[in-house]
């Protein structure tokens, strides 16, 4: 694998890691806000920590059956810009 192919699957990795991690990281915030305690904030961090994981889980059960880059890719295409060449008024 080249090192650009690789940088760029490594980051399509990290987009896909990025968001049960930041689902989790804001519950974790809302519970450590919630219950501004030690046993709060330990919940808060393993709700976050819970949500890297499946994070790292889905984003690597991704990466074996298809690429990373083409899932990111597939994600964020945009249909209506497909048919640039119709116009339609």
């Amino acid at each position: 694998m080249k090192i650009g192919e690789w940088i760029t699957s490594f980051l399509a990795w990290t987009q896909i890691v990025a968001s049960p991690f930041i689902i989790g990281a804001i519950v974790g915030f809302i519970v450590y806000i919630k219950y501004p305690t030690t046993k709060g904030l330990v919940i808060g961090i393993f709700i976050s920590a819970l949500g890297l994981i499946i994070g790292v889980v889905i984003a690597s059960r991704i990466a074996k059956k298809h690429s990373t880059v083409d899932f990111i890719s597939s994600v964020t295409a945009s249909p209506e810009l497909d048919n640039l060449d119709k116009e339609e008024n």
